[in-house]
């Protein structure tokens, strides 16, 4: 089984994609953006590949404005070397990546504009995964679109206009359910009808659900039939919900225990299953971690190097019982390991565990820093205890230094995420 997460790296440097603004989109911008996010996607590739995880989306801003006239750039021609080289780096590693077109790219729409819109959208998604060089289990997720106050001539409709694609995108082209229009039962049928695999999403079913009766193993189990060995892996969508959020909001973290219920009540591990979650790749190394059969003390340090300093300004309680589980080689958890983080992650921090922790990583700097950085450090000390100044001041004048004296350990830190 892969676990993967989608379009984001987060704490992970030079992975972020960019965009510009319309009217700024000249050829030479445009250029300079996708040499950029091609950088920035192989970047994540490689972290992906150090941290052994092999699913991932691939943002659908890779190639700014790519759908619009704007872009006039043959960007597939120009930049051919350097996704032959991402592409080849996934094939190589055994990754599966895939792309998830927004919410603009409707293919039932009643709009002929709109729909001109989705079929170029749809072309240009395929036309990344084709320069990339990746078969056709790389997939394209699309959900069914709205329901225009007839729902039967809305499915007629995405039936008819999914026959006016090109036979490269309906290769590569899977549909989702949703939390508000079409349940798990009306896209199995119409995956039935056309022949394509459906994507199974589990917090879309508890708010959008067909029989409240079935389980979503039993859904995950229907969905199976639609997906044929050149398919690919079966592939499904997780998420929890975000208590203090509405219904269907994905949770800023995946909690380990609920995870691991969901994960056992599979009974099976031939298929994919993406994370839809805030925290992106934190939570993929997390569940990677805890299902892992080779469970390393040494994969466990290295995400507590991470962590630490977060969970030191959160919880000095919870700081000190994470280093003693992990100071006990013979018998540890990767499981307690990350219920402790979580709780520690859950708890507010206050002004003195802030400063503790603050401090703390100032300790890699106290001997390098020059006298005028050691005066700014402190003197922005002084105003945050007095409530002068945020904590983010402090940690954005430490980064800087982290970055200065190159110290890698605080480079990799979740405490300047957070």
């Amino acid at each position: 089984m892969r676990i993967g997460y989608a379009c984001l790296a987060i704490g992970v440097p030079n992975t972020k994609q960019r965009n510009c603004l319309l009217k700024n989109a000249s050829e030479e911008k445009l250029a300079e953006l996708i040499h950029y996010n091609l950088s920035a996607l192989e970047n994540i590739i490689d972290y992906n590949i150090k941290n052994g995880i092999k699913l991932f989306r691939i943002s659908s801003n890779l190639i700014p404005f790519a759908s619009s006239s704007v872009n006039r750039i043959l960007w597939w021609e120009l930049f051919e070397n350097e996704l032959k080289t991402i592409g080849q780096k996934i094939k190589d590693s055994g990754m599966r990546v895939s792309m998830h077109p927004g919410q603009y790219t409707v293919l039932n729409s009643n709009d002929e504009g709109v729909l001109g819109r989705a079929i170029q959208d749809l072309n240009y998604h395929t036309q990344v995964l084709n320069g990339l060089g990746l078969d056709r289990k790389h997939k394209i997720v699309l959900h069914i679109g709205g329901v225009y106050h007839d729902k039967k001539a809305a499915v007629d409709r995405f039936i008819i206009n999914y026959h006016k694609l090109n036979n490269l995108v309906k290769e590569r082209l899977v549909i989702e359910n949703d939390d508000k229009s079409y349940n798990i039962c009306d896209v199995l049928e119409i995956g039935g009808s056309l022949n394509i695999p459906v994507v199974f999403d589990n917090l879309h079913n508890d708010v959008n659900p067909s029989y409240q009766t079935r389980t979503d193993n039993f859904w995950i189990n229907e969905c199976k039939h639609t997906w044929k060995e050149k398919d690919g892996f079966q592939k499904i969508h997780y998420s929890q919900q975000d208590g203090q959020k509405k219904q269907g909001s994905h949770s800023n973290t995946i909690k380990i225990y609920e995870f691991l219920r969901f994960y056992e009540s599979l009974g099976r591990k031939d298929l994919d299953v993406m994370l839809e979650v805030k925290d992106k790749n934190l939570s993929a190394i997390k569940c990677l971690n805890c299902t892992s059969k080779d469970k390393r003390i040494k994969d466990l340090k290295i995400e507590w190097s991470r962590y630490k300093y977060k969970v030191l300004e959160q919880s000095q309680e919870d700081y000190i019982q994470i280093s003693k589980l992990l100071s006990n080689m013979g018998n540890y958890s990767p499981i307690s390991f990350y219920n402790l983080i979580e709780g520690a992650l859950q708890r507010a921090s206050n002004i003195g565990s802030s400063v503790n922790a603050a401090l703390h990583v100032w300790g890699y700097f106290e001997d390098k820093a020059t006298e005028t950085e050691k005066g700014r450090f402190l003197k922005d000390m002084e105003a945050f205890k007095k409530e002068e100044k945020s904590i983010r001041v402090i940690k954005n004048r430490l980064w800087k230094l982290a970055l200065k004296y190159q110290q890698d350990c605080l480079l990799d830190s979740y405490y300047f995420v957070f």
